[in-house]
């Protein structure tokens, strides 16, 4: 039970082995809150429909995106933020237009893991 903190090693264990398996498992108290914050991001389906776009079209701007989402200008903007300011998402001025992208590796592994892009088309 080497990974038991010393403040639970008084209790009574089960399967000794199974307890440090599911400490190892759980990590870095650090960690576990910085997927909680991304799972935070992903809860809501206006920022979760904004994210899968960007994953599929990015870099994309907010005009097209509320296009593609059937969100209105400003509650794409409004998310966007949201976003950006955890660092899921990060904007790039492309002359007068602003385009976002993904900018968090985990977020963009685990939306490839929900939706895979589709093959980028040429337009």
């Amino acid at each position: 039970m080497h990974l038991v903190p010393a403040e639970r090693a008084h209790r009574n264990t089960i399967d000794d082995h199974r307890v440090c398996d599911a400490i190892a498992g759980i990590g870095e108290p650090t960690r576990v809150a910085g997927w909680a914050r991304r799972f935070g991001l992903l809860s809501e389906p206006g920022r979760l429909t904004l994210l899968l776009a960007v994953h599929a079209a990015g870099p994309i701007s907010v005009t097209d995106l509320a296009i593609a989402t059937g969100m209105s200008d400003t509650s794409v903007s409004q998310a966007l933020r949201v976003l950006r300011t955890a660092g899921a998402v990060e904007a790039h001025r492309d002359g007068r237009v602003i385009r976002y992208r993904l900018s968090d590796p985990q977020v963009h592994d685990l939306l490839h893991r929900l939706s895979p892009c589709p093959a980028t088309t040429s337009h």
